[in-house]
């Protein structure tokens, strides 16, 4: 299980080249072993799943034929999404790090009103939320974190070779959404968090300000919550 930029790098070009390896998320696992095989079968080259001289040099050569195409794992979300219409029947998690349970109970409770199915994960591991949510099959993964600072931040996963573009515009429909309940307008953001890289699916991490006021304030920004997946649900890879 070998992670790091250079394993991103791979997974970004055999994604660009049709090569299936999963989440593109910096992590040598099966799924970027399997895809690394089939594309050495296909270049005619030694399939041992090793990404040595010889492969490195075919992936070069391949990429720099290929163009810079949007790669599979974004097409795969695409398609993914683009068969959702509404959030009625779709597997939703919800987790938090702490603090916010009332506010996460009564979001969850007015999700399934709307006929999502909900998973409320709460554990302070990132990894073991993420992995709650991958069990569950979930179609999106919202998180939310507490700060000290007023202002809400909207984070969804994006590195140098791919952008999660439902995590993206769920990120600013959020932000959207939050304005008239946050003291400062939300910012968005795209970034590595271990949260977004371990889920296997669409996924955002929303950090709100201090507990007490998410808490008093649990009403209104469970439906400020509610409204934003459902105007991302209608149509969740473009604003």
């Amino acid at each position: 299980m070998m992670r790091g930029e250079d394993v991103l790098a791979v997974q970004t070009t055999l994604s660009r080249l049709g090569f299936d390896c999963g989440h593109v998320d910096g992590v040598f696992g099966p799924d970027t072993e399997s895809a690394l095989l089939d594309f050495q079968r296909n270049c005619g080259l030694a399939a041992d799943g090793v990404c040595g001289p010889f492969t490195a040099r075919a992936l070069e050569v391949n990429a720099s034929r290929s163009g810079t195409g949007p790669g599979i794992a974004i097409l795969r979300e695409l398609a993914r999404l683009g068969a959702v219409a509404n959030l009625r029947g779709e597997r939703l998690a919800i987790g938090h790090f702490g603090g916010v349970a009332p506010f996460v109970h009564q979001l969850s409770r007015d999700l399934r009103q709307r006929g999502a199915n909900v998973v409320a994960v709460d554990h302070l591991d990132p990894a073991t939320q993420a992995a709650a949510a991958n069990r569950h099959g979930a179609l999106v993964y919202v998180g939310f974190k507490t700060t000290t600072e007023p202002a809400a931040h909207v984070t969804y996963y994006s590195t140098s070779g791919f952008t999660s573009p439902g995590g993206e515009v769920l990120a600013r429909q959020l932000a959207e959404h939050l304005t008239p309940w946050a003291p400062l307008p939300p910012t968005t953001e795209g970034r590595q968090l271990p949260i977004l890289r371990e889920t296997k699916m669409t996924a955002v991490l929303v950090q709100l300000g201090p507990v007490s006021r998410v808490n008093d304030d649990a009403a209104a920004l469970t439906d400020a919550v509610v409204a934003a997946l459902a105007a991302w649900s209608k149509a969740p890879t473009s604003v």
